[in-house]
């Protein structure tokens, strides 16, 4: 089936029934969306998103009802590596509620550069289209979790 993918325009989702691809636009991921073939319920993701392009990013940051993390994240980052995990535990944890996004720093240049990282790993976290709040440093989930409860309206 696949695993979740982005662009411009929203998340692609596969249908855990009969595998057809579905796109959820941004806008829309507060609904509940269905496969468009066969009609079956969709979850909304419980693993983090990697983002394809800066324009998949943009999207995302400001048409996401949901409030979304972004983890901020490099191949050769050691401390990136070892959170990875942590960040699947807390997509999970928030499934519905809020979405994590991975953005590699490596591929996706215009985002660093204009939230100014300067290091890795650096959580963002948006809602409204806005930063609420962001934190650096690899942490495990709990505390991941209690960072994004914390910054919430």
């Amino acid at each position: 089936m696949g695993a979740i993918s982005s662009d411009e325009r929203g998340l692609i989702v596969p249908c855990p029934s009969c595998g057809q691809r579905n796109r959820i636009r941004y806008e829309k991921l507060s609904d509940p969306p269905r496969c468009a073939k066969c009609g079956t319920a969709l979850s909304l993701p419980a693993d983090p998103i990697d983002l394809a392009n800066d324009d998949a990013f943009d999207a995302l940051i400001a048409r996401s009802p949901l409030p979304v993390l972004v983890d901020f994240w490099a191949e050769w980052c050691g401390p990136c590596k070892m959170v990875a995990p942590e960040l699947v535990k807390v997509a999970a944890a928030g499934a519905g509620r809020w979405l994590v996004a991975k953005a590699n720093t490596e591929v996706l240049t215009r985002a660093p550069q204009q939230f100014q990282i300067r290091g890795i790993p650096a959580f963002v976290l948006f809602q409204g289209g806005r930063e609420v709040a962001r934190q650096s440093g690899a942490q495990p989930a709990t505390a991941i979790v209690q960072f994004i409860s914390a910054h919430l309206k």
